[in-house]
């Protein structure tokens, strides 16, 4: 048996909830000694530049969510054109939607109207479209940012596992992205409807957004909330964050032309360009 599919197994019967709340009481801690410690321990094991920091000092940060969750640099990112990454991370897989289906690894598939919380409507809108998923290191910037101008319409939060999404784990958890706990956020924009899927993990404290603040961890039913008044978010501004690594998945219902030089597991630079819809996209 391979160490991957061991991994794997071994998540299974952790207590995934209480690991990831004792981790988030841990990166809120603000005894000096403990949070610097922490900090400098992750910087050099994951090889962190924080030369790229709006704040390089990390003893400066007051919680290792603080750190984690830290600000760039202005010009730390430069606009890309086209549809951008929504974060610093790996190119894990993208493509075209088939049928209702979206690829998480070789051999594994799941399905847009799982992904969306059992929303096979709204799900039926992305069939022919396209979609991308990055996954988040821990040693990669952790706020997720806008692929396109949009406007939120809704956002639906969907209680479930938090298996890890690393390779070892997408590659033998079925259906996995569309059973571990995530917020899927509603966008209009001016190529049709988008849906960008903030996807929770082992050990991810919390997912937070620009426009409502902390919303995990919660519980229970699938939990939804619409957007009467209109949040507008441009291309490349922040909507959200997560408190340490996990996936971002996004779909457009319109087809993307994705670059020529992308290839799954390629590393990516949120708000650098990932392609272009064609001149007969909606908009």
């Amino acid at each position: 048996m391979s160490f991957s599919k061991l991994f794997s197994l071994i998540q299974y019967p952790l207590p995934h909830h209480l690991l990831s709340r004792l981790t988030g009481r841990l990166a809120e801690c603000r005894l000096t000694w403990l949070k610097n410690a922490l900090i400098k321990a992750f910087i050099k094991q994951f090889k962190v530049d924080m030369r790229e920091a709006a704040e390089p000092d990390y003893t400066a940060y007051a919680t290792f969510n603080d750190f984690f969750t830290r600000e760039l640099k202005p010009d730390a990112r430069p606009l890309g054109e086209g549809l951008l990454s929504p974060a610093d991370g790996t190119l894990s897989q993208f493509g075209a939607i088939e049928a209702d289906h979206l690829l998480q690894a070789k051999g594994q598939r799941f399905s847009m109207a799982d992904l969306l919380g059992g929303d096979a409507e709204t799900a039926r809108h992305y069939r022919g479209g396209s979609y991308a998923n990055v996954y988040l290191s821990p040693s990669d910037y952790h706020r997720v940012h806008m692929p396109l101008g949009g406007t939120l319409t809704e956002m639906v939060y969907v209680p479930g596992r938090l298996f890890s999404v690393n390779s070892a784990t997408t590659d033998h958890v079925p259906n996995l992205f569309a059973r571990n706990e995530r917020l899927v956020c509603h966008f209009d924009t001016e190529y049709g409807p988008m849906v960008v899927v903030l996807v929770g993990a082992m050990i991810v404290a919390a997912i937070e957004t620009v426009w409502s603040g902390q919303v995990t961890p919660l519980s229970g039913d699938v939990q939804r909330v619409r957007f009467d008044t209109p949040v507008r978010l441009e291309k490349g501004e922040e909507m959200g964050r997560f408190k340490l690594g996990s996936t971002v998945v996004m779909a457009f219902a319109g087809q993307v032309d994705f670059d020529d030089r992308l290839a799954p597991k390629t590393k990516v630079r949120v708000c650098a360009s990932l392609g272009s819809f064609p001149l007969n996209s909606e908009g």
